[in-house]
């Protein structure tokens, strides 16, 4: 399969997140025994989970192919130019539906993050040619992404929501028709997937992009998108996305698509922590608080990224 085909694939690099810490981490600790490393410190869990071992960092998770491509990824990327963490093993170790690779530990520098920086690398990840991704790595139109499925995701969660917020949600919803209808009119590039501050990080030479796992072709504005409601929802100084535009070339506020990208992300965001708030309390408590806004509160908070 080529980069260009890549498209008919309707999931992403990793769909799911990992779980079962305790399989987690018995498949990392086979790939520490298996590549003789130190003592493993799990340092965070969500996607995947993540544990440092020295100067390198396991990632352990479930991707939708092997994950060997991750790693022809990375090496493509670096090829380019681009800032990404490198992998430091070309093999990979497998535990129980799990799969392990081995990077190198990226240590940051204490500073704020560059967003004109980020903005600039952003421009140049979209004017990477689709056909030079690695063959086998997925490259769906977000379009397909099963919790970008709103009327599913309303389905399952409606009866866990009160009327007034299920009400601003489903307008928000219906303003959106036709989001994923992308055609050669509006063009498709090579996006991230997901462009936001915990997915940055700052070292000496600048910004370094993270976490490649939803890369995918989608219109500019896909990856415009989540920062253009950094500063009013999630907490931000409110400038970032002045100085992201600023540093890709070209801001897109009052650009009808992007400007529906960014809702609608906040509603996937906010019915994706009503779906996991029926099992677990403590996503419920935070998509309380994402409720009061889409209910039309004017002193809702800002949004919590877990």
């Amino acid at each position: 399969m080529t980069g260009d085909e890549g498209d008919d694939w309707q999931h992403p690099y990793v769909d799911r997140p990992v779980t079962d810490l305790a399989a987690a981490d018995r498949a990392a600790e086979r790939a520490r025994r298996r590549w003789g490393l130190d003592e493993l410190e799990r340092l965070r869990v969500g996607m995947n989970a993540i544990y440092a071992s020295g100067d390198v960092v396991l990632r352990v998770g479930a991707p939708t192919v092997d994950a060997g491509w991750s790693l022809r990824l990375a090496e493509m990327l670096h090829a380019r130019g681009l800032p990404v963490a490198r992998p430091m093993r070309a093999d990979v170790c497998r535990s129980g539906g799990l799969q392990v690779t081995c990077w190198e530990r990226v240590h940051p520098v204490d500073v704020p993050i560059d967003w004109h920086g980020v903005g600039a690398l952003v421009r140049r990840v979209h004017a990477i040619e689709p056909a030079a991704v690695p063959a086998g790595y997925p490259l769906p139109s977000p379009a397909r992404f099963p919790w970008w499925d709103f009327d599913a995701l309303l389905a399952a969660t409606a009866d866990a929501i009160a009327p007034a917020p299920l009400a601003g949600l489903r307008q928000a919803v219906e303003r959106g028709r036709g989001w994923g209808d992308f055609d050669a009119a509006h063009g498709t590039v090579l996006c991230h997937g997901d462009v936001h501050p915990g997915n940055v990080l700052m070292v000496a030479d600048g910004p370094l992009l993270l976490d490649w796992d939803l890369l995918c072709r989608a219109p500019v504005g896909w990856d415009h998108a989540p920062m253009m409601t950094w500063g009013v929802r999630w907490g931000g100084d409110g400038d970032e996305y002045a100085r992201f535009a600023e540093g890709y070339g070209r801001s897109l506020r009052g650009d009808p698509r992007a400007e529906t990208l960014a809702e609608l992300r906040l509603v996937a965001a906010t019915l994706m922590r009503v779906r996991a708030g029926l099992t677990d309390p403590v996503a419920a408590e935070e998509a309380a608080r994402r409720l009061r806004y889409w209910a039309g509160d004017p002193d809702a908070p800002a949004w919590r990224a877990q």
